[in-house]
């Protein structure tokens, strides 16, 4: 009994290691079939930079297309050949592209932050472009592009910088330095239609003041716009508007002069009610429309002959801007206008001689 007891334990035993090692058998030929069919494992992730971007088959520029994707896609760094990535795309699509071209997630991250700051800056005036623009991710011109603002459809400007017009390389830091004499570009912070926010060449915007104001820029170029209030004419509507110049080529700032042009019904004009040149002034001017009782209220920041800048308050009533107080104000470290333009010489090349005798010297 006890002998027939143990055969039988021992049996059991050898059938249940044969049912599990079957089952663990199994379970490691799926995973194999899954890690197989996925390919390679990948080394990390990047988003698609430009507003569309093509994976092909091989590193040629007519190779097959594998996929085509749109900005912010995510994809799966499979392997890097000098400039050129592997990657893979949610559906599982292999290809190379431009390493150049993807976004690294501290880059998304930097993306999504720029959209939500932007949200809360007031709108400095509504601008339309000349021809088709690209909306860059950052400010340079080299940047990829996720998006193109056609002519006659309208951004909201919000900010304005100066940046050198450098190679883009996605790990630059603001405040690198740069080659003495480096071209600068002055770009826009505009905020387009579905929300975004993205930088463009300034001057490739128009501002969208009524012509009547604009033909009394004189050559210089508006920065900002806002309208004070209204009053009627003969059936029309007109705007009283406030607005903002440069006279000269923006470097740390945003404008030189502000102006307040309001309708006169006696002569059915448009005529300068205030006005102050010499200025370096600052984003963002914020205009508190007329309500309950109350006039029209506007700030501006800006610095005059003693160099201090303050925010000035004022009151529009009556066609007139009266002075209510200043503040201090102090830029906020990340604005600074110009990011980077410090100046850094070039070191100079050696010549022939020089070059020679670097040569036999290091032979001895």
């Amino acid at each position: 009994m006890d002998g027939f007891s143990a055969d039988r334990a021992i049996e059991v035993g050898r059938r249940w290691l044969l049912v599990h090692a079957s089952i663990f058998a199994v379970s490691i030929a799926v995973l194999g079939s899954m890690s197989c069919s996925r390919g390679p494992r990948a080394i990390g992730e990047a988003f698609v930079g430009p507003l569309s971007l093509v994976l092909r088959e091989d590193l040629t520029p007519r190779a097959r297309e594998t996929a085509r994707l749109k900005h912010g896609d995510r994809l799966e760094i499979l392997e890097y050949q000098r400039r050129w990535a592997h990657a893979r795309t949610a559906s599982g699509a292999m290809g190379w592209t431009d390493s150049r071209l993807l976004l690294k997630s501290e880059q998304m991250a930097r993306l999504r932050n720029q959209d939500e700051k932007a949200r809360s800056l007031p709108s400095q005036g509504q601008a339309t472009p000349l021809d088709l623009l690209n909306v860059h991710i950052e400010p340079n011109r080299y940047a990829p592009s996720f998006y193109q603002i056609p002519e006659g459809e309208s951004a909201d400007l919000v900010k304005i910088l100066v940046a050198p017009r450098v190679p883009y390389l996605p790990d630059a830091k603001p405040g690198m330095p740069v080659p003495v004499n480096t071209p600068v570009d002055t770009f826009g912070l505009v905020r387009i239609k579905d929300g975004r926010s993205g930088w463009v060449l300034f001057s490739m915007l128009m501002m969208s003041i009524p012509d009547e104001v604009a033909q009394y820029a004189e050559g210089h170029r508006i920065t900002s716009y806002f309208s004070l209030g209204t009053v009627e004419d003969g059936g029309q509507l007109k705007h009283h508007w406030l607005w903002t110049t440069a006279n000269m080529k923006l470097v740390d700032h945003q404008f030189n002069a502000i102006r307040i042009f309001t309708w006169s019904t006696q002569r059915h004009r448009y005529e300068t009610s205030f006005i102050e040149r010499n200025l370096k002034g600052y984003f963002p001017i914020e205009v508190t429309p007329a309500k309950d009782g109350q006039p029209t209220r506007f700030s501006v920041i800006c610095s005059g002959k003693d160099g201090v800048i303050a925010k000035r308050s004022y009151e529009f009533q009556g066609n007139r801007a009266r002075l209510l107080g200043k503040q201090p104000w102090t830029p906020p470290v990340e604005a600074a206008m110009v990011p980077v333009v410090p100046a850094v010489e070039q070191p100079k090349e050696e010549g022939w001689f020089q070059r020679m005798k670097s040569r036999v010297t290091s032979l001895f």
